[in-house]
C-alpha cells in the first residue's frame, strides 16, 4: 500500500517538474514585448471593412478612435452574418498636420469658412513626431 502511494507521488513529482521546465523554456523563447506605436499614448485605430460591410461600419468611415476608446468588433448594430471588419492601426489620432479650426477664434461663423488669415504658430508641436510645413 505504501509502496504504491510512494510511486504515485514520485510520478506526480516528475510530471510537475517536467511541465514546469517546459513552461520556463516557452517563456524564454517568447518574443520581446512590443515597443512600437501600439504602446504610445495616442495610438489610434480606424475600422477597416470590405464591400459587404454593415451600415454601422460604413457610417464610421474615416473616424479614428484612441485605441483604449475604440468600439468592440463586431459593432453592436452589425447586421451581417459573418463580420469581417478589422482595425487599421495609426500612430496618432489626427489624420493631418493642420489643426486650425474652420470656425475661427470666436466660435461658429455662418459662412463656415473660418476667419484666419495666417497661421501664427511658431516652433514645433508638443509631440515628438509633430511635423508642420510652416
Amino acid at each position: 500500500m505504501q509502496l504504491t502511494l510512494l510511486s504515485i507521488v514520485l510520478v506526480l513529482l516528475i510530471l510537475w517538474l517536467y511541465l514546469r521546465q517546459r513552461k520556463y523554456k516557452a517563456e524564454a523563447n517568447a518574443p520581446p514585448p512590443r515597443t512600437d506605436s501600439a504602446l504610445t499614448a495616442y495610438h489610434a485605430v480606424s475600422i477597416k471593412f470590405e464591400t459587404n460591410a454593415c451600415d454601422a461600419a460604413k457610417a464610421m468611415t474615416g473616424r479614428r478612435f484612441l485605441a483604449s476608446a475604440a468600439p468592440r468588433l463586431p459593432l453592436p448594430d452589425c447586421d451581417v452574418l459573418e463580420c469581417r471588419c478589422r482595425f487599421a492601426h495609426h500612430d496618432d489620432r489626427r489624420s493631418g498636420s493642420d489643426r486650425r479650426s474652420p470656425f475661427g477664434a470666436r466660435g461658429y461663423s455662418p459662412s463656415g469658412s473660418g476667419s484666419y488669415e495666417k497661421d501664427r504658430r511658431t516652433g514645433s508641436g508638443r509631440r515628438k513626431d509633430d511635423t508642420y510645413d510652416w
